[in-house]
């Protein structure tokens, strides 16, 4: 990996991994559902106008009904419920538990009907993370934390969903038109929510609150897309995918040294398990590799059969270039 493509992915391994204590922050002021408001609303505000510039949204309105159900599991229920979970449950906790994604996204898989997915060594992958799934909820999360454990479950469902739908429907769309309209949709959605049940905060919000939805906002919804595509530009989505293992780790420390939030000796059991399997869950078949290998996918858009083509290609493609690229396969797509 270049030196650029270790600043991009450690920049995005910790933004992907501080949310939840930015969500932590600001669900202890405001309602779960104005929290998903105020950050679809300004991430949207950010990414609408780059998406109309590079004409993406007009595409991605044509789908509107596969649109409308990644919007529901990607970000409507699954934020909801993840700011929802966070009123009790320490957010390096909410961070471990949603590690269990990919071991979530390979069932749906399977029950889609993509059986070639699923081998035996992602099977006892599938089985050593749902063990330090237990781990955490069985023994480091208390009895009366366990309607927020079935919140998260939700979202780590949600999470798993949406990717799926997003490959099937939505993948050769620009991804920046993808995600701008979801999150505006998601907005809209939320804004008659929050009117009906008085969500609306009854104080000015204090600064540290309002600093958390803007960098739930901004920095780990926005700008991460933006860095999200130049990753992928730069060293491929399979390489990306690895950033999976590191968010959850950047959860705990940032729990501990901001928040004070304990990590018990059952915390780490958990958190290693599931790491490891994700690790064989997202291990590929070597049979399927061994009879048509093929390279990793290239955003930046050089032609594979024409090995002169990739001379012409700029070392690093701008941003311009890789937006107008379709949703690289990442699961989850926002946090």
């Amino acid at each position: 990996m270049t030196r650029r493509g270790l600043i991009l992915f450690a920049s995005l391994g910790i933004i992907w991994g501080v949310p939840y204590l930015f969500i932590k922050i600001a669900i202890a002021e405001l309602t779960p559902e104005f929290l998903v408001l105020a950050r679809c609303a300004l991430a949207a505000a950010l990414l609408l106008p780059i998406a109309a510039r590079h004409r993406a949204i007009r595409p991605v309105l044509r789908r509107w009904k596969p649109l409308l159900a990644f919007t529901l599991f990607e970000i409507v229920l699954a934020w909801y419920f993840i700011n929802a979970a966070e009123q009790t449950l320490p957010s390096s906790t909410v961070g471990l538990l949603l590690a269990s994604i990919p071991l979530v996204s390979i069932v749906v898989a399977f029950v889609l009907g993509r059986r070639d997915r699923l081998t035996a060594i992602n099977g006892v992958g599938v089985v050593l993370g749902m063990l330090g799934v237990a781990a955490i909820v069985g023994l480091d999360v208390g009895g009366s934390d366990l309607g927020a454990v079935a919140q998260l479950a939700v979202a780590v469902v949600g999470y798993a969903i949406g990717p799926a739908i997003l490959a099937r429907h939505l993948h050769d769309l620009p991804g920046v038109g993808v995600i701008a309209v979801a999150l505006g949709i998601s907005g809209l959605v939320y804004l008659p929510i929050v009117a009906l049940t008085g969500g609306w905060p009854t104080s000015m919000p204090s600064t540290m609150t309002i600093v958390s939805v803007v960098v739930l906002a901004v920095l780990c919804s926005a700008v991460a897309f933006l860095l999200m595509f130049a990753l992928v530009a730069e060293v491929g989505p399979i390489r990306m995918s690895a950033i999976t293992y590191v968010n959850p780790a950047v959860a705990v420390l940032a729990g501990a040294l901001f928040l004070g939030e304990a990590v018990s000796i059952w915390t780490l059991v958990g958190f290693v398990t599931i790491i490891a399997g994700c690790a064989l869950v997202t291990r590929p078949d070597p049979r399927a590799g061994s009879r048509a290998p093929q390279p990793e996918p290239a955003i930046a858009g050089a032609d594979a059969d024409a090995g002169a083509a990739l001379e012409t290609q700029p070392e690093h493609p701008s941003l311009d270039d890789v937006l107008d690229e379709p949703m690289p396969p990442t699961e989850p797509i926002v946090r």
